[in-house]
């Protein structure tokens, strides 16, 4: 068995939950699993339809985007994924998908406004949408730019990316992550349910407020604060 099966296995599955979860269209999307203490992670091969795919065809990258094992090429995000692990290294497994109402906010070029609780159980802010990536970012190396455009956006706002495990970058689609690729899947799907939301919501009522603050406290610390008692 090859040293980098356990990820590859975890990758497949992550991967496979995607069109399971309706995140994905076609070849739209991918889940990347890493091994810290190998350096390197598993990530889906770059087009390949997902009823084709299989744990071997996982191929192996380490955190500056080399590849170190497989027959086939990468995804064409695998540059946004390295760099992601080598800045933040908490992350355990990276989730990029085109899913419809967030890719839809990400082209609006808007945060998704925090309207009510199921948001706040998973965030205590709006979920960002990184500003549009400049000229200059595009004509160099673009999917390594795009890592550091949601560096970036994280930087300016403040926010921890151990908090807030999810951004729409704009004009482009959203990006979700977590310490396993059942968690980043988990968040991948919280993300497009919450902006399924937040669109009918203000559909419904254009002029609907934010949650009120002492809403947010409350659902946030009941499920990840000290005296949590969320769940079993």
């Amino acid at each position: 068995m090859s040293k980098y099966q356990h990820i590859q296995d975890a990758c497949y599955k992550a991967n496979m939950q995607l069109p399971e979860l309706n995140l994905v269209l076609f070849t739209f999307g991918n889940v990347s699993v890493a091994d810290r203490a190998l350096g390197v992670f598993a990530i889906k091969p770059s087009g390949v339809p997902y009823k084709d795919l299989t744990p071997e065809k996982m191929v192996i990258v380490d955190f500056d985007g080399n590849i170190i094992s497989g027959d086939l090429r990468p995804s064409s995000d695998t540059k946004t994924h390295a760099v992601l692990y080598k800045v933040w290294d908490k992350i355990g497994a990276i989730v990029h998908t085109h899913s419809t109402y967030a890719t839809a906010w990400a082209q609006a070029q808007r945060d998704i406004p925090i309207f009510g609780t199921t948001h706040a159980d998973h965030n205590t802010v709006d979920i960002p949408c990184a500003p549009p990536m400049s000229d200059d970012m595009i004509k160099g190396n673009y999917e390594y730019e795009t890592g550091y455009q949601i560096i970036n956006c994280f930087r300016e706002r403040k926010l921890s990316y151990e908090e807030v495990e999810m951004i729409l970058v704009g004009n482009h689609a959203p990006f979700a992550w977590g310490k396993n690729g059942d968690k980043a899947v988990y968040n991948a799907a919280v993300l497009e349910e919450v902006a399924r939301m937040a669109y009918l919501t203000e559909q419904i009522n254009p002029k609907a407020p934010r949650l009120k603050d002492a809403l947010i406290e409350k659902h946030w610390q009941r499920k990840h604060g000290k005296d949590a008692y969320y769940g079993q």
